[in-house]
């Protein structure tokens, strides 16, 4: 482009054999833009890994920031991609500093202009890493094991290739495993995330959905699709969703698949049969992890079918590269009342499943405080 500017402008240059005497001011200005315009250099920079929404900032308020912190370049940014026109030396500090904001970006998810100026003024951040934090959200906060059990599932997926975590509703199990994905995908040691859930109603018949096969199964991933958009910015996501980084797919559409180099997150697992969860478990390649989640007390499948994961802890118990972390009442991390209607429900199943024991084995009515009944003055409450 240069070269261009050069031989259009070259003529200007001729003028009669006393030419310094003869040239105007326009034109001595013409000749210095073009000397200087010869000297400059342009670089364009992509942007990686990142949302460039998030780093040019809401009305462009961090861009504009950087170009008043170099106001000797000239910075034209386009998607992802950054274009700088100035000298070499600016030019060598601008780039460093924009690989150190797109850094903070991967690791935070987000960045104010008070950490932009940090960087470039070369201050230590104010933000020091928090201890096992696994991955920060798209607000920047830290995510990471809040009870004893869920840091044993962090600790065990760092020690084994296949996890199995079994808890009641809130404990956190979806929400975790994700970040813990998300966390592999960042550090470059999976190349993809796949996330599967049978498609079971929770106890009602939906009939025939509308639309095509994505949107018949979305309902049910509603969850998956919530904690991804709570660790990924959203054109990020899509991005990623759009080139096959991160598959959502249901249990159906599993089989006769190889899964490698991914982590795989089977999500509600209870509702599996045991040829489902035979066959998802068989899907394991090489470089691959496995996180299975599943509440018991919640299975939809109809009467009379046992339970997948049921059966699997069972059956694989004492395999060797296979962990199980049991959660409670203790860790559910959502609102209180949570805690205390899962230990009432718990309560009752254990009730409910004494008295039916005992009216098997010693043939008493299955109701309390029998008081005709002299031979057995047992509470089954």
């Amino acid at each position: 482009m240069a070269g261009k500017y050069l031989f259009c402008n070259f003529a200007l240059l001729k003028t009669s054999p006393y030419s310094l005497h003869y040239i105007n001011s326009e034109r001595i200005r013409l000749i210095l833009t073009l000397i200087i315009f010869l000297i400059l250099i342009e670089k364009h920079i992509i942007l990686e890994d990142i949302d460039p929404v998030s780093f040019y900032g809401v009305g462009n308020s961090h861009l504009l920031m950087l170009k008043s912190l170099f106001p000797k370049l000239r910075i034209v940014a386009r998607d992802n991609i950054i274009r700088v026109l100035g000298d070499e030396e600016q030019m060598s500090v601008f780039e460093e500093n924009i690989e150190s904001i797109r850094k903070h970006l991967i690791k935070y998810n987000a960045i104010n202009e008070e950490d932009i100026l940090d960087i470039v003024k070369g201050r230590k951040k104010q933000k020091t890493p928090d201890k096992g934090v696994i991955v920060y959200n798209i607000q920047g906060r830290p995510i990471k094991g809040r009870t004893t059990n869920q840091q044993k599932i962090i600790e065990a997926f760092n020690k084994n290739d296949m996890v199995f975590t079994v808890g009641p509703a809130g404990t956190g199990k979806t929400y975790l495993s994700i970040a813990l994905a998300v966390k592999s995908l960042k550090d470059k040691t999976a190349r993809r995330i796949i996330l599967s859930r049978p498609a079971v109603e929770a106890g009602e018949k939906l009939g025939f959905l509308p639309g095509d096969m994505k949107e018949k199964i979305d309902p049910y991933l509603q969850p998956l699709y919530d904690a991804l958009g709570d660790m990924i910015p959203a054109v990020k996501l899509q991005d990623m969703m759009e080139k096959n980084v991160i598959q959502i797919a249901p249990l159906a559409f599993m089989r006769g698949r190889t899964l490698n180099d991914a982590v795989v997150i089977l999500d509600e697992a209870q509702n599996t049969t045991i040829a489902q969860i035979r066959m998802f478990l068989t899907r394991m390649g090489c470089n691959t992890k496995m996180i299975i989640n599943g509440d018991l007390s919640q299975v939809d499948l109809p009467r009379g079918i046992e339970s997948g994961l049921h059966n699997a802890l069972k059956i694989l118990e004492g395999i060797s590269g296979i962990a199980f972390v049991h959660l409670d009442g203790k860790d559910i991390v959502r609102h209180k009342l949570v805690t205390s209607i899962v230990n009432a429900y718990q309560k009752y199943d254990t009730s409910r499943k004494m008295r039916n024991d005992c009216s098997t084995t010693q043939n008493v009515p299955d109701f309390v405080g029998d008081e005709n009944n002299n031979e057995d003055k047992t509470d089954y409450a």
